[in-house]
């Protein structure tokens, strides 16, 4: 006879229960401390915050180290007998040009490939239209009081190269009535003046950044341009190049629609 067979399941005692319990926790534990051990090297906030500060000051830092460098400018030796030869030539016909400095005569003397004749005609020149046109030294704000108003022109902060820098809202510019090309002329020299004066010693040079949104032609004004033109060949020769060309190009666009009497 064949007996049949019957299926005994063994049910687990408590003390295997206990050690199966026992040895999943540790093996759970020891998984935690795996993932958490390649972690230990990441920084807590608080560190991560110190480290960007220091990377953003080191890097400030390094920015202004390089302006401070590109700004050395010093004077050579064939410049600064050129600028002794210049200054005896130009104070002889104008006792006030020894008010002016070293630095000042050197931009004229670059201007005209260090040729001290043709730099000591130029900068007199520059001399009496400054004395005729700014007799009191400067521009005052109450000069120009419908150029200000128009809210046009802003200084701002220094570019890569340390040079200063001006903002100018074409589209913000209308034909001064009241005051005329007189007063546009003053404030041209009054920003010419404000830029030059933030400028470091040496430094001969800056930013003007035109903004050209909302510029129509009620923004137009071919005399006011004219004016500035004039100012910068008799303050800023070297600037005189770069504005033409920004004139032929704007009449270029805008000139068969402008009537000129």
């Amino acid at each position: 006879m064949e007996g049949k067979a019957e299926a005994v399941t063994m049910k687990p005692n408590n003390d295997e229960l206990l050690s199966k319990q026992i040895m999943k926790q540790e093996a759970a534990a020891t998984e935690k401390e795996e993932i958490q051990m390649p972690c230990d090297d990441t920084m807590k906030p608080n560190d991560e915050l110190l480290t960007k500060q220091r990377m953003k000051q080191e890097a400030v830092a390094t920015e202004k180290e390089g302006i401070q460098m590109q700004c050395d400018d010093t004077i050579t030796d064939q410049e600064r007998n050129k600028i002794e030869l210049m200054r005896a030539l130009v104070e002889k016909q104008d006792p006030s040009s020894k008010e002016v400095d070293d630095y000042a005569l050197r931009r004229f003397l670059r201007a005209r490939d260090l040729d001290i004749e043709k730099s000591a005609a130029m900068f007199l020149k520059y001399l009496k239209w400054r004395q005729s046109f700014v007799p009191k030294g400067s521009i005052s704000v109450s000069e120009i009081p419908n150029e200000i108003a128009q809210n046009k022109m802003f200084m701002q902060g220094a570019d890569k190269q340390g040079c200063p820098i001006a903002v100018v809202f074409g589209g913000r510019h209308i034909q001064n009535k009241l005051g005329g090309v007189e007063e546009f002329k003053r404030f041209i020299v009054f920003a010419l003046d404000k830029l030059c004066a933030r400028t470091s010693p040496g430094r001969e040079k800056f930013t003007i950044i035109g903004d050209l949104q909302n510029f129509g032609y009620c923004n137009s004004d071919v005399r006011a341009y004219l004016a500035a033109l004039s100012i910068v060949i008799a303050t800023q020769k070297d600037l005189a190049k770069y504005f033409l060309f920004m004139f032929l190009t704007y009449f270029a666009h805008y000139g068969r629609f402008c009537i000129l009497s």
